[in-house]
């Protein structure tokens, strides 16, 4: 259940949490045509609040924005600002931010026609997306029975409401199946992405990670792959197969939510010693000091609000 905040920005203006409503005959609530970002914002050591590469999220929704054909009204720098206001207006230190651009009601069927393209920007507390528990010990996945997006058939470059029901039903089928979290195959039958995470492997200290060829463009995933070439790790990016996957001594997700989520065990096959090694446990411990401040080598990730 998400906890209320006081307010929510929408179309330049801060609004009360329950006056964010939209119109049933909204487009994007029957056809899907809507984008948006998923960022975390957290409490630095001296207290202040920061939001973790807010530029670089900005930059992904107006592209998303851009391959959907939907012209954002607000400048990035408005949007920017907006967000560190709704941090200091709600009056929270650490959580999650979710941007929305969506279309309007007016026109129905396929073609939105002259259907206002609307902006939205909530926060609230969130915290270990897959649990906290699962971030210190690791998660049980499962390969799911169903493919991720072909990228001409969907693109997959983009942060699109409607490509998420693809992730939602993977995520539904394992979850009843007793596991945390799905991991899709690629139309080829390679390993691509989780629900809602890119995925890492390491195989005596290498890391191998996806390549961008048909998978969302990881903001952590970028975040990883800087910091192991700062810490000597080789990183390649590659396809790998479901049986490598297997094989390999280490495995983790990444994303924002879930922040970097050792994985334990895939389809009812231990991972290395099933349990978080030692590649995975030093690169979320310089993960969450750079997020909080604590690393001087990353502090051009945070945006300071407060």
């Amino acid at each position: 259940m998400v906890e209320k905040t006081d307010k929510i920005w929408m179309d330049g203006k801060m609004i009360g949490w329950d006056e964010a409503q939209v119109h049933i005959l909204t487009h994007t609530l029957h056809y899907g045509l809507g984008v948006f970002e998923g960022i975390r914002f957290y409490q630095t050591g001296d207290k202040r609040s920061a939001v973790f590469r807010l530029q670089e999220h900005l930059d992904r929704l107006y592209h998303s924005a851009l391959i959907h054909q939907l012209e954002i009204s607000f400048r990035p720098e408005e949007l920017k600002q907006a967000t560190l206001d709704l941090i200091r207006i709600n009056r929270l230190p650490e959580g999650y931010i979710r941007p929305l651009v969506f279309l309007g009601d007016g026109a129905m069927g396929l073609l939105p026609a002259n259907n206002p393209v609307r902006v939205a920007i909530a926060i609230w507390k969130w915290g270990a997306y897959l649990g906290e528990e699962g971030l210190k010990n690791g998660i049980r996945t499962k390969v799911s029975s169903f493919t991720r997006h072909h990228p001409n058939v969907s693109m997959t470059k983009s942060k699109c409401g409607g490509d998420y029901v693809n992730s939602i039903l993977a995520k539904r089928e394992v979850i009843r199946s007793g596991y945390d979290e799905a991991i899709l195959l690629d139309p080829e039958g390679y390993v691509s992405e989780a629900s809602g995470e890119n995925i890492f492997i390491a195989s005596k200290g290498v890391l191998k990670t996806t390549p961008l060829t048909s998978v969302l463009p990881g903001i952590t995933r970028d975040s990883v792959i800087r910091i192991a070439a700062d810490q000597k790790i080789a990183c390649r990016e590659e396809r790998f197969t479901r049986d490598e996957m297997y094989c390999a001594d280490e495995m983790f997700l990444t994303g924002t939510a879930a922040e970097i989520t050792p994985v334990r065990e895939v389809d009812d096959r231990k991972i290395g010693a099933g349990k978080p090694g030692p590649v995975t446990r030093s690169l979320q411990d310089i993960f969450q000091a750079a997020v909080r401040g604590q690393d001087p080598r990353y502090r051009d990730w945070l945006t300071y609000a407060t």
